[in-house]
């Protein structure tokens, strides 16, 4: 039994042991009956408001299933804030001790319990910007997603002149229904704080033709060596040719990117996004390539102010960034939609089948699929918990009701909170899962993480937020991962990790369809580990590995978009009077 069951499950008494009996055994209307009673006899106790929320959604009363799943999580964060010796009274009356108490649970990844706290701090009519981002986050980092972008629409509005408050709530738009729309029409709000910005003439840049000489290209991000983008962009620092490209980092902190292959990294951490952008302009950069887009470190106002005559956005950020400065934003060809350039300011350039290349770090032998030693399926799922919204807990609790005896891994740091925990297993509950059967894990580092890939039978990919590192890490290391062709681009993330395996058989094309894949490969086992035995091999022969070719492929992605500039330019120029 999982730590989040055993919490649910203590010797609570005959008749809540009832009430959970019947909800398990498709008898919810009995089990609210016992509930409301007990409720009425002890309304603070947490147990009880989990177990009649999980009624509510057994019935298929989901809006009185998420209400009262609120009030268990508050009732619970409160007792165990409580038992670690904080003063309820002063966290309900102190603002600032509130703000405090959020702080150190958050800090902790304890994010539902820290959203109870920066709830109580943010009930007043002026609150510090900090407060107001760390309640957003904590709600956004539980799935919470509408609640996250009240509270950072509240932060945009209260301090306009913060670009995180804006940054923020672009990010949470993306977890949205049709986040990909909602998300470009913030975006080209966001973009008009900028359109007064002088934005400089194509005559007034006097960067010649290519001719024979090498591209100055510049690449804009936090850092290069540390966080999630080093294994996607090292590959290409390792393997652009010096006799194409010329390659400048514009880092937070040159001096701490030791290993990078690059030639060249300037600080700009330090700077404001006018010396940033004069910088890169006295450099004669002819494309400057944004790798953050509206993410946490982001400079997107540096390329409002095009410093560099070509402009594109590529890897971290799939989604327009608004500005109309930036004139490419690269997609591979998966991602191709009807429709998807409506949604971008930037033009659509597609670079074939893979994004970028993906290196893993280094990876134990292969394992057999775990089921034929346990006996019975594991499914998984390393995701953000936000990822996992109300369609995909309802496919995955199809899928386990209907392979007998299988299991649900969950692994992230936010599935340490405690109160996390139960709120998510009770949206399973609530469907008919048993609570054993989805379990918890912390994370890992390296190397046990890539040897907890060995427990998985097949991962699953949540829709229609697609997962991204953690989808290629479990390929990398032999896992299926079952994904579903999403309708926008932002959906179709996934394709982009499976498309090139050449393993149709993955790829679902709606959620029924998803379910009936999952059941069927999971009835097999035999086939299962066949499988197994073809997906690392398949990963490793992929356009993923191919480092150099897809370098290769992205210079010259740059080189071109830089000559219709130069063709532009010297068509204006012959053009004049």
């Amino acid at each position: 039994m999982t730590a989040a069951a055993a919490a649910l499950a203590p010797d609570f008494g005959a008749e809540l042991d009832a009430a959970r009996g019947d909800i398990l055994q498709g008898r919810p209307s009995l089990a609210m009956a016992r509930l409301h009673a007990l409720a009425a006899d002890d309304p603070s106790n947490p147990l009880v408001a989990y177990w009649l929320a999980t009624a509510l959604g057994a019935e298929g009363r989901w809006s009185e299933h998420r209400s009262t799943l609120r009030a268990a999580q508050t009732l619970h964060a409160f007792k165990l804030i409580e038992g670690c010796g904080v003063d309820l009274s002063r966290l309900r009356s102190d603002p600032v001790f509130a703000a405090q108490v959020g702080d150190a649970f958050y800090g902790q990844h304890m994010v539902a319990t820290a959203s109870v706290a920066y709830g109580l701090a943010c009930a007043q009519a002026a609150v510090p910007l900090p407060v107001l981002l760390g309640y957003g986050l904590s709600l956004q980092h539980q799935g919470r997603i509408q609640e996250a972008v009240e509270v950072f629409t509240r932060a945009h509005r209260a301090y306009p002149n913060a670009p995180a408050a804006h940054s923020f709530l672009l990010y949470a738009l993306f977890y949205m229904p049709e986040g990909v729309r909602r998300h470009a029409e913030e975006a080209r709000r966001w973009a008009k704080a900028h359109d007064g910005l002088p934005i400089p003439e194509r005559s007034s840049f006097a960067n010649p033709p290519l001719g024979g000489r090498a591209l100055r290209l510049g690449y804009v991000l936090p850092t290069a060596s540390g966080g999630q983008a080093r294994q996607f962009l090292s590959p290409v620092l390792e393997h652009h040719d010096p006799e194409r490209v010329q390659v400048v980092l514009y880092v937070n902190d040159a001096a701490a990117e030791t290993g990078v292959a690059a030639p060249r990294a300037r600080s700009i951490g330090r700077l404001d996004d006018e010396a940033a952008a004069a910088l890169i302009r006295q450099d004669g950069i002819d494309v400057l390539v944004d790798l953050w887009g509206h993410t946490a470190g982001g400079r997107l106002g540096v390329f409002a102010r095009k410093p560099a005559p070509v402009q594109a956005s590529w890897l971290n950020y799939v989604q327009t960034t608004g500005l109309t400065a930036v004139d490419y934003l690269i997609h591979c060809d998966c991602l191709k939609v009807p429709g998807a350039q409506d949604h971008c300011a930037e033009t659509l350039w597609y670079l074939g089948a893979t994004i970028s290349p993906f290196r893993p770090d280094p990876r134990p032998e292969p394992t057999p699929t775990p089921a034929l030693a346990q006996g019975y399926v594991t499914f998984g799922s390393y995701n953000h918990p936000a990822r996992l919204n109300d369609q995909t807990v309802a496919a995955w609790s199809a899928i386990l009701n209907g392979v007998p005896g299988s299991r649900l891994i969950l692994r992230y740091r936010y599935y340490q909170d405690e109160v996390l925990r139960n709120v998510t297993l009770m949206r399973f509950v609530a469907h008919g899962v048993a609570p054993d059967r989805v379990q918890f894990r912390e994370p890992l580092t390296q190397p046990d993480y890539y040897r907890s890939y060995s427990e998985i039978d097949l991962a699953l990919d949540p829709s229609p937020n697609p997962g991204g590192t953690t989808s290629l890490d479990a390929v990398a290391n032999g896992v299926p991962l079952l994904t579903l062709a999403g309708e926008d681009y932002f959906s179709r993330i996934g394709l982009a990790v499976v498309e090139p395996l050449g393993l149709g058989e993955l790829i679902a094309d709606d959620w029924p369809d998803y379910i009936e894949r999952a059941v069927a490969l999971a009835r097999d086992i035999a086939a299962l580990d066949a499988l197994r035995t073809k997906v690392r091999a398949a990963f490793d022969a992929s356009e993923r590995r191919d480092e150099a070719g897809f370098t290769h492929r992205l210079e010259t992605a740059f080189r071109d978009m830089f000559g219709l500039w130069s063709a532009g330019r010297k068509e204006s120029e012959t053009a004049r009077p």
